[in-house]
């Protein structure tokens, strides 16, 4: 009988440490278009524990590609995305009723880097007239900005057509972009860092060009959620949002090397010195969002680029699909 108690009590401690044990933080789980250094303040608001401190325990999967990570969201099976604001453009235009908002900026600017095959000082786009370049899928934002660029150029673009004064090539998978162009496809190629770094250090391709500084300001990858979602949640998305303001105000007082030593744990396939010279050319663009605002002006010149690339479904209103409210009450305290 004794035994018996004690076995009970011994379970009641058990039971009542385990419960002291977890966690009451609020579990988001959050899908992001690619696991990339791009997104270098959201693994500062991890890595500081800035997430953490406003009470959320978020959880990152890796959907590789917006048209995914919006899949994921309309399934429920997230509750905020991180990608382009391309794709709750296209979502709200096939008249999704839940459809997603837009209610933080992380990234103001394209974040890839026209490769060539040589160094070439003073380089201008026109020199890209008879040649192809890799531009990644067709309708995303990469290969979208790319477009834009080389337009405003003067240049007549063609999307897998080499009968244009530039080819864009939309047959080559993300992924597998900076291996087609070391394996002889193409004479350019449109890559985010680290692989273009790569490629240098390699002395197989030289960085010409930034499409982030060429293009100008768009809400490049912005965090969104589904209308029901952010109306029942508001002080999960307000909480969030204030994580992700403290991140961009770290990044903006800090060194490329402090922001490469705080997300290292993150990407430990590239080195420490290789990281910290990405971290700088994406200073040097200025690419991160100031206070994650997502404006009315870089917002039409989203849709001035979607237009360009022949991918506007249809003008779509910025107040329908933009919420600015949790930057504004985040900002304001």
């Amino acid at each position: 009988m004794k035994k018996i108690c004690l076995l009970g009590l011994l379970l009641l401690f058990i039971c009542a440490f385990t419960a002291c044990g977890k966690s009451d933080k609020i579990k988001i789980k959050v899908a992001e278009v690619a696991h990339s250094v791009f997104y270098a303040p959201q693994y500062v608001a991890l890595e500081k524990g800035f997430f953490a401190s406003e009470g959320l325990d978020v959880t990152l999967i890796n959907a590789n590609g917006a048209d995914k990570v919006m899949a994921a969201l309309l399934s429920k099976d997230v509750q905020i995305g991180l990608m382009g604001a391309e794709a709750s453009i296209y979502v709200y235009a096939e008249g999704q009723e839940n459809y997603a908002i837009n209610f933080a900026q992380l990234t103001k600017k394209d974040g890839s880097f026209i490769v060539a095959r040589e160094k070439i000082d003073d380089f201008d786009f026109t020199m890209m007239k008879g040649k192809a370049i890799l531009g990644g899928r067709k309708g995303g934002m990469p290969e979208m900005t790319l477009e834009y660029v080389l337009k405003k150029a003067g240049l007549d673009v063609g999307q897998d057509d080499a009968s244009k004064d530039v080819n864009v090539r939309t047959d080559v998978q993300f992924a597998a972009l900076s291996g087609a162009f070391v394996s002889g496809e193409a004479d350019y190629v449109s890559l985010f860092e680290p692989n273009a770094t790569a490629l240098e250090k390699e002395a197989k391709g030289f960085v010409v060009a930034s499409l982030g500084e060429a293009s100008g300001e768009v809400p490049y990858t912005c965090y969104s959620s589904l209308k029901e979602y952010i109306k029942e949640n508001k002080d999960v998305i307000t909480k969030f949002t204030r994580a992700i303001q403290k991140a961009l105000n770290w990044v903006k007082n800090a060194t490329a090397s402090e922001i490469a030593k705080t997300i290292h744990p993150y990407f430990q396939d590239t080195s420490l010195s290789d990281l910290t010279i990405v971290m700088q050319r994406y200073i040097d663009i200025d690419s991160w969002s100031d206070d994650g605002y997502l404006s009315l002006d870089s917002f039409n010149r989203l849709l001035d680029i979607m237009r360009m690339a022949n991918e506007l479904p249809d003008v779509v209103d910025y107040d329908k699909i933009v919420d600015n409210s949790f930057v504004r009450a985040k900002s304001n305290e």
